[in-house]
Protein backbone atom coordinates (compact mmCIF):
# COMPACT_ATOMS: atom_id res chain seq x y z
CA UNK A 1 0.00 0.00 0.00
CA UNK A 2 2.87 2.37 0.89
CA UNK A 3 4.45 1.73 -2.49
CA UNK A 4 1.24 2.69 -4.33
CA UNK A 5 0.96 5.93 -2.36
CA UNK A 6 4.56 6.84 -3.08
CA UNK A 7 4.07 6.17 -6.78
CA UNK A 8 1.13 8.51 -6.86
CA UNK A 9 3.15 11.42 -5.45
CA UNK A 10 6.20 11.09 -7.72
CA UNK A 11 6.51 14.03 -10.14
CA UNK A 12 7.33 13.48 -13.79
CA UNK A 13 11.04 13.88 -14.58
CA UNK A 14 12.13 17.27 -15.80
CA UNK A 15 11.58 17.65 -19.54
CA UNK A 16 9.25 14.63 -19.77
CA UNK A 17 6.16 14.93 -21.96
CA UNK A 18 3.01 14.02 -20.07
CA UNK A 19 0.42 12.41 -22.33
CA UNK A 20 -3.17 12.02 -21.18
CA UNK A 21 -4.83 8.67 -21.73
CA UNK A 22 -6.78 8.71 -24.99
CA UNK A 23 -10.47 9.39 -24.41
CA UNK A 24 -12.84 6.52 -24.98
CA UNK A 25 -14.39 6.70 -28.44
CA UNK A 26 -17.72 8.47 -28.29
CA UNK A 27 -20.30 7.93 -31.04
CA UNK A 28 -20.85 10.86 -33.39
CA UNK A 29 -24.34 12.13 -32.61
CA UNK A 30 -26.58 13.38 -35.38
CA UNK A 31 -28.71 16.51 -35.11
CA UNK A 32 -31.86 14.37 -34.91
CA UNK A 33 -33.13 10.79 -34.93
CA UNK A 34 -34.05 9.04 -38.18
CA UNK A 35 -36.12 5.93 -38.87
CA UNK A 36 -35.71 3.52 -41.77
CA UNK A 37 -38.90 1.87 -43.05
CA UNK A 38 -39.44 -0.90 -45.61
CA UNK A 39 -42.59 -1.61 -47.60
CA UNK A 40 -42.90 -4.68 -49.84
CA UNK A 41 -45.92 -4.27 -52.09
CA UNK A 42 -44.90 -7.01 -54.53
CA UNK A 43 -47.57 -9.37 -53.18
CA UNK A 44 -50.35 -7.20 -51.74
CA UNK A 45 -53.05 -8.96 -49.77
CA UNK A 46 -56.48 -8.56 -51.29
CA UNK A 47 -58.40 -5.75 -49.60
CA UNK A 48 -55.39 -4.65 -47.50
CA UNK A 49 -55.18 -0.93 -46.77
CA UNK A 50 -52.35 1.07 -48.31
CA UNK A 51 -49.35 1.08 -46.00
CA UNK A 52 -50.41 -2.05 -44.11
CA UNK A 53 -47.28 -3.85 -45.34
CA UNK A 54 -44.96 -1.06 -44.19
CA UNK A 55 -42.53 -2.03 -41.44
CA UNK A 56 -40.29 0.07 -39.21
CA UNK A 57 -36.75 -1.31 -39.53
CA UNK A 58 -34.60 0.77 -37.17
CA UNK A 59 -34.27 4.20 -35.55
CA UNK A 60 -30.80 5.69 -35.15
CA UNK A 61 -29.14 8.93 -34.06
CA UNK A 62 -25.39 8.39 -34.57
CA UNK A 63 -23.13 8.23 -37.61
CA UNK A 64 -21.89 4.81 -36.52
CA UNK A 65 -25.41 3.37 -36.30
CA UNK A 66 -26.22 4.74 -39.74
CA UNK A 67 -23.24 3.04 -41.41
CA UNK A 68 -23.83 -0.20 -39.55
CA UNK A 69 -27.45 -0.21 -40.68
CA UNK A 70 -26.55 0.75 -44.25
CA UNK A 71 -24.03 -2.08 -44.54
CA UNK A 72 -26.46 -4.66 -43.15
CA UNK A 73 -29.54 -3.95 -45.26
CA UNK A 74 -30.23 -4.50 -48.93
CA UNK A 75 -29.56 -1.69 -51.36
CA UNK A 76 -32.64 -0.45 -53.26
CA UNK A 77 -31.40 -2.12 -56.47
CA UNK A 78 -31.34 -5.49 -54.71
CA UNK A 79 -34.94 -5.61 -53.51
CA UNK A 80 -37.94 -6.94 -55.36
CA UNK A 81 -39.96 -4.80 -57.77
CA UNK A 82 -42.70 -2.72 -56.09
CA UNK A 83 -40.77 -2.37 -52.84
CA UNK A 84 -39.96 0.92 -51.12
CA UNK A 85 -37.31 2.09 -48.67
CA UNK A 86 -38.18 5.17 -46.59
CA UNK A 87 -35.86 7.23 -44.40
CA UNK A 88 -37.90 9.73 -42.36
CA UNK A 89 -37.34 11.82 -39.28
CA UNK A 90 -38.19 9.80 -36.19
CA UNK A 91 -41.80 10.40 -35.21
CA UNK A 92 -43.00 10.98 -38.78
CA UNK A 93 -44.65 8.08 -40.59
CA UNK A 94 -44.15 8.03 -44.37
CA UNK A 95 -47.85 8.42 -45.07
CA UNK A 96 -49.99 11.26 -46.38
CA UNK A 97 -52.12 10.97 -43.24
CA UNK A 98 -49.26 11.83 -40.88
CA UNK A 99 -49.83 15.40 -39.54
CA UNK A 100 -46.31 16.43 -40.58
CA UNK A 101 -46.93 15.29 -44.18
CA UNK A 102 -50.62 16.14 -44.60
CA UNK A 103 -50.07 19.60 -46.15
CA UNK A 104 -46.91 18.67 -47.97
CA UNK A 105 -45.69 17.29 -51.25
CA UNK A 106 -42.64 15.76 -52.86
CA UNK A 107 -39.85 16.34 -55.34
CA UNK A 108 -39.43 13.29 -57.60
CA UNK A 109 -36.47 12.07 -59.65
CA UNK A 110 -36.91 9.23 -62.15
CA UNK A 111 -33.93 6.86 -62.40
CA UNK A 112 -33.29 4.44 -65.25
CA UNK A 113 -30.19 2.61 -63.98
CA UNK A 114 -30.05 0.52 -60.80
CA UNK A 115 -26.51 1.62 -59.99
CA UNK A 116 -27.61 5.25 -60.17
CA UNK A 117 -30.50 4.47 -57.81
CA UNK A 118 -28.14 3.12 -55.13
CA UNK A 119 -25.70 6.00 -55.49
CA UNK A 120 -28.37 8.71 -55.43
CA UNK A 121 -30.15 7.03 -52.50
CA UNK A 122 -26.94 7.03 -50.44
CA UNK A 123 -26.07 10.60 -51.40
CA UNK A 124 -29.53 11.75 -50.33
CA UNK A 125 -29.34 9.85 -47.03
CA UNK A 126 -25.99 11.45 -46.21
CA UNK A 127 -27.31 14.90 -47.14
CA UNK A 128 -30.30 14.44 -44.83
CA UNK A 129 -28.52 13.09 -41.76
CA UNK A 130 -25.66 15.55 -42.38
CA UNK A 131 -28.13 18.48 -42.42
CA UNK A 132 -26.98 19.71 -45.84
CA UNK A 133 -30.28 21.48 -46.61
CA UNK A 134 -30.79 25.05 -45.38
CA UNK A 135 -34.47 24.21 -44.94
CA UNK A 136 -33.82 20.96 -43.03
CA UNK A 137 -36.82 21.55 -40.75
CA UNK A 138 -39.06 21.55 -43.82
CA UNK A 139 -38.02 18.05 -44.95
CA UNK A 140 -39.89 14.93 -43.75
CA UNK A 141 -37.82 12.25 -45.44
CA UNK A 142 -37.00 10.42 -48.66
CA UNK A 143 -38.47 7.37 -50.43
CA UNK A 144 -36.70 5.00 -52.85
CA UNK A 145 -39.24 3.16 -55.01
CA UNK A 146 -38.26 0.17 -57.12
CA UNK A 147 -40.63 -0.13 -60.08
CA UNK A 148 -40.85 -2.21 -63.29
CA UNK A 149 -40.36 0.61 -65.79
CA UNK A 150 -38.50 3.32 -63.88
CA UNK A 151 -37.25 3.56 -60.31
CA UNK A 152 -37.61 6.84 -58.49
CA UNK A 153 -36.57 8.86 -55.48
CA UNK A 154 -39.03 11.20 -53.79
CA UNK A 155 -38.08 13.87 -51.25
CA UNK A 156 -41.08 14.63 -49.01
CA UNK A 157 -41.56 18.10 -47.51
CA UNK A 158 -44.06 19.66 -45.10
CA UNK A 159 -45.54 22.84 -46.58
CA UNK A 160 -46.32 22.37 -50.26
CA UNK A 161 -47.80 25.85 -50.68
CA UNK A 162 -44.52 27.58 -49.73
CA UNK A 163 -43.12 27.79 -53.25
CA UNK A 164 -39.93 29.68 -52.37
CA UNK A 165 -38.88 27.06 -49.82
CA UNK A 166 -39.76 24.14 -52.08
CA UNK A 167 -37.82 25.62 -55.01
CA UNK A 168 -34.79 26.11 -52.79
CA UNK A 169 -34.94 22.48 -51.62
CA UNK A 170 -35.39 21.21 -55.18
CA UNK A 171 -32.39 23.18 -56.47
CA UNK A 172 -30.21 21.99 -53.59
CA UNK A 173 -31.20 18.35 -54.12
CA UNK A 174 -30.39 18.55 -57.84
CA UNK A 175 -27.03 20.11 -57.01
CA UNK A 176 -26.18 17.43 -54.44
CA UNK A 177 -27.04 14.62 -56.86
CA UNK A 178 -25.57 16.34 -59.93
CA UNK A 179 -28.87 15.99 -61.78
CA UNK A 180 -29.19 18.04 -64.96
CA UNK A 181 -32.71 17.06 -66.08
CA UNK A 182 -35.71 18.96 -64.75
CA UNK A 183 -37.39 17.55 -61.66
CA UNK A 184 -40.99 18.16 -60.61
CA UNK A 185 -42.78 18.85 -57.33
CA UNK A 186 -46.31 17.57 -56.70
CA UNK A 187 -48.74 18.15 -53.83
CA UNK A 188 -49.89 15.13 -51.81
CA UNK A 189 -53.46 16.40 -52.20
CA UNK A 190 -53.11 16.07 -55.98
CA UNK A 191 -51.68 12.56 -55.63
CA UNK A 192 -54.65 11.51 -53.50
CA UNK A 193 -56.98 12.43 -56.35
CA UNK A 194 -54.66 10.59 -58.78
CA UNK A 195 -53.63 13.82 -60.47
CA UNK A 196 -50.15 13.70 -61.97
CA UNK A 197 -49.70 17.43 -62.53
CA UNK A 198 -46.57 19.08 -61.19
CA UNK A 199 -46.81 22.36 -59.29
CA UNK A 200 -43.14 23.42 -59.43
CA UNK A 201 -40.18 22.51 -61.63
CA UNK A 202 -36.45 23.11 -61.31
Amino acid sequence: MATETAAETVDAPAGAVVVDAPPSKQPHKLERKWTLWFDNQSKPKQGAAWGSSMRRVYTFDTVEEFWCLYEQIFKPSEVTVNADFHLFKAGIEPKWEDPECANGGKWTIGINQKTHLDTMWLETLMALIGEKFDEAEEICGVVASVRPRQDRLALWTKNAANEAVQMSIGRKWKELLNVTDKIAYSFHDDSKSRSTKSRYNV
